[in-house]
């Protein structure tokens, strides 16, 4: 991310003779936070007071870092804001959109031929959950490229808790995903679809766009998603999940140019899940329907 290596580049790290303890100091407050939490995540058997006197931070304060610096979901109040925002470009009491995208790597040592998805390339599958801002909410990662959308939703924990999450919200899946009273999919259009359903459709796809636009970001700024060298699944899935929380930073430090011609027109040959070929057997209850259908003719 050239933005945020120029900052990097602009901060000195300094030692405290005194002490021997590193001390960072950077002309950004925002900088140092990054390079304190990356420090955290990459020490496994750090503990609050090693970092704080590394770093001669408050325990309090190395708490507010690592606490803003996750991948979390939105708050109340964080709720009302992100509805208003979906609101305002067509689409009501909608909190956020799900989709799948597929990393490619090299061939696994275990299992290899179920990491080959249907474009014939080993991948493994990213599920996100992003706002209307581009900001990450939620992630699953590290399913073989050959299992459907549905079936990862299906086995990520936020299958089980997306009612309590959402409330009386929704978020947004393509017709790859289980309709459920709280995630809204697209109708399937056989050509027979009215003037409500086809608006419905193009509302739906038109506020999902903020994950191909997310997915497109992730992959320009973060190019090893692109295709990833790691032997290890395990190694590949904190690699990928240390990109989706510094493409959370940047967001936060506005530190993404999100004006990029080839991030705002992704390529139609990108990595995306593509679920034009799944049938209605997707379709969830009948409450499920009723909700979805009140949602059509409002």
């Amino acid at each position: 991310m050239k933005e945020l290596k120029e900052d990097l580049g602009k901060s000195n790290c300094t030692t405290d003779a005194s002490n021997h303890n590193a001390i960072l100091y950077s002309n950004h407050k925002s900088v140092t936070n990054h390079f304190v939490f990356l420090w955290f995540v990459g020490h496994q058997t750090a503990s609050f007071a090693d970092v704080s006197d590394r770093f001669n931070i408050t325990k309090s304060s190395l708490e507010r870092i690592i606490n803003r610096q996750t991948i979390r979901w939105p708050s109340d109040e964080e709720k009302v804001q992100i509805e208003r925002e979906f609101r305002e470009n067509g689409f009501g009491n909608v909190i956020g959109a799900i989709d799948g995208s597929h990393v490619k790597i090299d061939k696994p040592q275990n299992d290899p031929d179920s990491y080959i998805n249907r474009k014939g390339y080993y991948s493994i599958q990213v599920q996100v959950v992003c706002d209307k801002k581009l900001r990450i909410r939620d992630i699953f990662i590290g399913y073989p490229g050959s299992v459907h959308d549905s079936r990862v939703f299906r086995n990520s924990p936020l299958y089980e808790t997306l009612p309590a999450k959402c409330g009386e919200y929704f978020i947004l899946g393509d017709s790859g995903y289980p309709l459920k009273a709280n995630l809204l999919t697209s109708l399937r259009d056989r050509g027979q679809l009215n003037n409500r359903q086809a608006n419905y459709n193009l509302r739906l796809a038109t506020n999902r766009y903020v994950l191909e636009h997310c997915f497109g970001i992730l992959k320009q700024k973060f190019r090893q998603l692109y295709h990833v060298k790691l032997r290890k699944i395990e190694y590949i899935v904190h690699l990928i999940r240390a990109a989706c929380v510094l493409h959370n930073l940047a967001l936060d430090d506005e530190l993404l140019l999100v004006e990029d011609e080839e991030i705002i027109h992704p390529d139609v040959n990108n990595e995306h899940n593509d679920n034009i070929d799944n049938e209605e057997e997707f379709d969830g209850d009948g409450d499920a329907r009723r909700i979805r259908d009140a949602v059509v003719n409002s």
